[in-house]
């Protein structure tokens, strides 16, 4: 088995070697739109599964090549939170967040050549409430940007999340639990 992750998080890199995976990267670009009438969790779905399936084709003559895809979002009612495109839009997600439960979407796609399987992880997150201020020197700090809510739980952003319901390392970007019991079945296949 030769295992492949789509993507160039340093986030999802960092989970896989918590538990010990041996993987190299590919650099997909897939887009990140969401289709008119798809729901937050068939538009996390469908992401993950076209970096992996961009990734497979990039190592399709590699034998025993399984490849993971992943995405990640931050979902206010039926609203898909993505990464802001500037401080303004991050300091705006982060004002919708602020003493409110949201939930975060994560799913993962491993793929090979002749079998593809999935899992979707939800979670629910709760922020205290946040000061003008605190969205400020938060957003200063840099950490907003290239993370969907504008937010990271496994930085400075802990210190305003009041309650996690599910998978730490599915809002980080990757569930860990979920990804281990698919390449558990790949692997015995």
């Amino acid at each position: 088995m030769h295992l492949f992750l789509a993507s160039q998080s340093p986030r999802r890199r960092e989970l896989l070697r918590q538990i010990g995976l041996d993987f190299d990267v590919l650099d997909v670009d897939v887009p990140e739109q969401r289709e008119p009438g798809e729901t937050a969790e068939g538009y996390v779905s469908r992401v993950a599964r076209e970096k992996a399936g961009a990734g497979l084709l990039q190592v399709a003559a590699v034998p025993g090549a399984i490849v993971i895809g992943a995405d990640t979002e931050v979902v206010v009612d039926d609203e898909v939170f993505g990464k802001p495109v500037d401080a303004a839009d991050a300091m705006a997600m982060l004002r919708r967040l602020s003493g409110k439960r949201h939930r975060v979407l994560s799913a993962v796609w491993c793929i090979n050549a002749g079998r593809e399987e999935h899992a979707l992880s939800r979670s629910m997150v709760e922020f205290s409430e946040m000061s003008e201020g605190d969205i400020a020197t938060y957003v200063a700090t840099g950490e907003a940007f290239g993370k969907a809510g504008a937010y990271a739980i496994q930085g400075r952003a802990a210190a305003f999340i009041s309650r996690l319901e599910g998978s730490h390392s599915a809002v980080m970007g990757l569930p860990l639990h979920e990804t281990s019991q698919l390449l558990r079945r790949f692997s015995n296949a």
